[in-house]
């Protein structure tokens, strides 16, 4: 509120004004470029937020939005994420310095609405594969139409399209049903007849007078998914499903990004993440592509140790294991592993209010500082970190840090079904943190949860916090050596699938 409320200096608003004259009607976003953020050795991807200004009012109006959004940026230099994120990696000493960049908003007008036809996040090192052809070092992006916000955040009901870059055409999904379902849906853009950074449905976007639309997008007919051969007049935009198959299937789109990625990595000297907008100009054939770098920073990946692949044994016995997981599983392992967090779905649907839903995020939050310097892992329904409280509990950054693994779980409760959030931020701040990210389908083949370990097993919540609400009965601590004396959890993750399984623990020497 002090930032906000603070006033700059005359000679930094004349030069304020100068720039909003010199860019005319261009939209603009605000953006941080601190010390901490650009550092090499860590990242502080989405700890610092970023403000779009329309910038389609008089003067005085944009330069009212323009100081607003300044201000807000320097103040998420104190937010909670960025200071707990500052503490776990010994930074709070550490003279941070924000710089603020002013960038063109890169797109077209399109109807009354502004946005690139494409933009996204990449990373030279795959986090995580779905497919033992696909190759980690070429890496791995997560692209959608509009603005790139929908690809770097944890968005509720809807899906950015995941590439790795080896094999473009290889999705995760196979079922025409399931690319229909594990599409993008919905549009950011800025909307310049009101002014505003707005979110519309796919369909009031998509139409023959778009351009670029046969490189974005396939067409539904209800039993196959075919490219768009003909477009029509009498197309009804419900058939259109944002693919952007004729993109990456044809043209010069992954050949160029894939040796973006690799000169940065070489010139970094180690994996880089960027953020980037394609703009698609018509042409007499293909389209002219031009592609807008926005952002580089180091990608932050587990250590070397961490990422060996170990095999985990094969003759475990049934009740010893207590999660296999099947997809899009990352590499390394957990080891000692004391207490299991675990939020049980069906009674965190049934809880009634908003504030009922934070406040299982803040009891989790409590129990990561509880748990400090002791080895945890969570585990869960949904997405987690998403802001829709119904997709997955709303924990931060900050709720979190403590933990060695996040475990998703999908859920089906009031016919809620969930995504893994590989390539978001929040699935940065895991890998940043060395904190790997899982997710397990209980109802699918391969997956498995332990639930009788996990209901049989005595709630160990009151010895941490004895009062007792709706929200925190949906919490249960599970001690591992009070169910099963002298016994850890271990979890070995190989890149294709995960086994958290108990094991006797090693003898402790004085």
């Amino acid at each position: 509120e002090q930032y906000v409320s603070a006033r700059f200096p005359e000679e930094i608003a004349q030069q304020l004004r100068e720039i909003l004259r010199e860019v005319g009607k261009t939209p603009l976003i605000v953006r941080s470029s601190s010390l901490l953020e650009d550092n090499f050795g860590m990242s502080f991807a989405g700890k610092y937020i970023s403000i779009f200004c329309p910038n389609q009012g008089t003067i005085k109006e944009n330069l009212r939005d323009l100081t607003l959004a300044i201000r807000r940026t320097y103040a998420s230099v104190l937010g909670p994420d960025a200071l707990m994120y500052r503490r776990r990696m010994g930074l709070l000493d550490y003279d941070e310095r924000m710089a603020i960049l002013l960038q063109e908003v890169q797109g077209g007008r399109h109807r009354q609405y502004y946005f690139p036809a494409a933009a996204g996040v990449a990373y030279s090192y795959s986090p995580i594969v779905w497919n033992s052809r696909l190759k980690r070092e070429e890496g791995f992006m997560r692209l959608v139409m509009g603005l790139g916000t929908r690809a770097v955040d944890r968005i509720a009901n809807d899906y950015p399209r995941l590439v790795n870059l080896s094999h473009p055409q290889l999705r995760p999904e196979v079922m025409p049903k399931d690319i229909r379902y594990y599409s993008q849906h919905f549009v950011d853009a800025l909307d310049l007849e009101q002014n505003i950074l707005t979110t519309v449905p796919v369909e009031s976007i998509l139409g023959t007078d778009y351009p670029p639309l046969r490189w974005l997008v396939s067409v539904d007919d209800g039993e196959t998914i075919q490219p768009p051969l003909s477009l029509g007049l009498s197309r009804d935009p419900g058939e259109l499903i944002l693919t952007f198959d004729g993109l990456l299937q044809r043209g010069e789109f992954v050949p160029l990004l894939k040796t973006i990625l690799t000169r940065l990595a070489q010139q970094y000297e180690r994996p880089v993440d960027i953020e980037f907008a394609v703009s698609l100009t018509p042409g007499s054939g293909k389209p002219t592509l031009t592609f807008h770098l926005l952002q580089c920073r180091p990608q932050n990946q587990w250590s070397a140790d961490s990422r060996e692949v170990r095999s985990a044994p094969t003759d475990l016995a049934d009740e010893d294991k207590i999660l296999l997981c099947t997809r899009m599983v990352p590499q390394g392992r957990v080891s000692q592993i004391e207490f299991i967090v675990y939020v049980d779905s069906e009674a965190y649907h049934q809880l009634d209010t908003p504030s009922d839903y934070s406040e299982v995020a803040r009891w989790i939050g409590q129990l990561n500082k509880s748990l400090e310097g002791r080895s945890f892992i969570l585990i869960g329904p949904g997405r987690w970190g998403s802001s829709d409280a119904m997709q997955g509990v709303p924990v931060t950054y900050a709720d979190i840090f403590n933990t060695h693994a996040l475990v998703e779980v999908a859920s089906n409760q009031r016919g809620f079904s969930s995504e893994p959030s590989y390539g978001t931020h929040f699935f940065q701040d895991l890998v940043e943190a060395q904190i790997y990210p899982l997710a397990v389908y209980p109802g699918e083949p391969g997956d498995h949860l332990n639930w009788d370990f996990i209901r049989q097993s005595e709630n160990q919540m009151s010895k941490f916090f004895p009062e007792q609400t709706k929200a925190s009965r949906c919490i249960k601590v599970i001690h591992i050596p009070t169910e099963r004396p002298d016994h850890h959890l271990e979890i070995i993750m190989d890149g294709q699938s995960a086994v958290g399984y108990l094991t006797p623990s090693k003898p402790t020497h004085p």
